[in-house]
């Protein structure tokens, strides 16, 4: 039986708690994906966003008819090294951090299997190592949820699979109405594959009405959906899948992929057995020290973060609980002072065609809070940028309180939406009133920043 300092259980967010803060503890990583490094190096937010860029381009390209007044001609794609150049470089850092780990630091240790708790100072691994360790950071992420009607093979996919695939799909079937399932809708549309997106109920739900009926306008016109229907049996060949929906549709693709939510991993670690506290989604209850908790109170000597604790399942959520939980654990070691997790709001950005950013409340959603709240919207085409653009959809939205002028949401789509963004989730951060934030500063003249200002402006008229 072995002894630790501190456990990792999970190497997405988890592995950047090893550090020369805690050089001093005997630490041990543990990971049993099969690649090293979490969802988002590997499978997640880092390889989609590099096949996303490309596929903007294509699409770009496709659209700039209008732009150009010229006709486009045929587009080809190389699949292959687009896929090769994301993967020539993400596997290389996954396994350069995996040998680091497992050889690089003689304080850390790495174990590349499952592991299940057995109680809150001990687990055993899959193999049937036994562990023991005084301090335990829980940072198991989550999993793709597989449908029974879906069973996962070499046609039906869930994205830890689809993106290596040797062959661009010529038809593809994407599953699911959520941010991932519109991204990869985009992306492979983007890149000429015929998608068809079904979904049981409406797209992107919980964003702003508006947004959500500007996008759900454009993937019709860029793909095919089936929405209100969901696939009841799907029929796979050597030719390809055979889908039948619950309208009584019947379609035939070549891949599918399913992208209909995610699992915490929480349910394979025993944490339930342990009687720690969970959120609905699975997800440990933890405080702001990011200490998880029992009964409603902390349990000592354990943290989780990540998609373990949270259910904003984002990277830079998870990024941040790391941080927080590694000035926790100094804390109880008495070498820092407690820290505190509180940040400012958390925003979401969608890496579809087209982008979409978001954070706080929608003005429908203040009004059920009791907020006297009002909002104002500016069209992307009301700025000379627009008109660089020839964009007649896209737009932004403020919504603040009235009187105080506190900023409670904002809701972007179109292009650089993520960009546009950061300046309002900054001064909602740090308490800025909407009073005064478009004239207190210069905005580039024909920046695609006007847009942000022209909506503050209209905002601050209303106010």
């Amino acid at each position: 039986m072995r002894h630790f300092d501190l456990v990792v259980i999970g190497a997405g967010s988890g592995n950047s708690i090893p550090g020369p803060a805690l050089v001093s503890e005997q630490i041990l990583v543990v990971d049993d994906g099969v690649h090293f490094g979490g969802t988002c190096l590997n499978v997640g937010c880092i390889p989609t966003k590099m096949f996303v860029h490309p596929a903007e381009i294509a699409h770009e390209v496709a659209e700039a008819r209008h732009v150009l007044n010229a006709t486009s001609g045929e587009i080809r794609y190389d699949w292959q090294g687009i896929r090769d150049r994301v993967f020539g470089r993400i596997d290389a850092i996954s396994e350069g951090g995996e040998e680091y780990r497992a050889s690089g630091e003689p304080n850390i240790s790495l174990l590349r299997e499952q592991v299940r708790l057995t109680s809150e100072h001990e687990l055993e691994s899959a193999s049937g190592e036994r562990i023991t360790f005084d301090r335990l950071v829980i940072a198991t992420g989550s999993r793709p949820r597989e449908l029974a009607a879906l069973p996962l093979g070499d046609r039906i996919h869930t994205n830890d699979t689809i993106l290596r695939l040797d062959n661009q799909p010529e038809r593809l079937a994407v599953i699911g109405g959520g941010a991932i399932a519109c991204e990869f809708a985009a992306m492979f549309a983007g890149l000429g594959t015929q998608v068809v997106q079904i979904h049981r109920s409406e797209l992107l739900r919980g964003v702003d009405d508006e947004v959500r009926a500007c996008f759900t306008e454009a993937a019709k016109r860029r793909w095919g959906l089936h929405l209100g229907t969901e696939v009841t049996r799907a029929v796979t060949t050597a030719d390809g899948v055979t889908l039948t929906l619950s309208n009584g549709d019947e379609l035939t693709v070549d891949h599918v992929l399913v992208a209909a939510g995610r699992v915490v991993n929480t349910d394979r670690l025993g944490t339930q057995e342990l009687g720690l506290d969970h959120r609905e989604n699975g997800a440990l209850v933890v405080d702001e020290q990011q200490r998880v908790l029992r009964g409603g109170e902390p349990v000592a000597g354990i943290w989780a973060v990540g998609d373990s604790a949270n259910t904003a399942q984002l990277k830079h959520v998870a990024n941040h609980e790391a941080r927080v939980a590694v000035q926790s654990i100094l804390h109880d070691l008495g070498r820092a002072e407690a820290p505190s997790g509180v940040l400012g709001p958390i925003p979401l950005v969608v890496f579809s065609s087209p982008q979409i950013a978001t954070f706080g409340r929608t003005l429908a959603e203040a009004h059920d809070d009791g907020l006297d709240a009002v909002e104002a919207r500016c069209d992307y085409g009301a700025t000379a940028w627009g008109w660089a653009l020839a964009d007649s959809e896209h737009f932004v939205k403020i919504v603040a309180e009235r009187g105080s002028g506190t900023l409670l949401g904002a809701h972007i789509i179109g292009p650089d939406a993520g960009i546009l963004l950061q300046p309002l989730v900054q001064a909602a951060s740090f308490g800025q009133s909407v009073h005064g934030l478009a004239r207190g500063q210069y905005w580039p003249h024909p920046a695609a920043t006007e847009i942000v200002e022209n909506a503050l402006l209209k905002l601050e008229e209303q106010l």
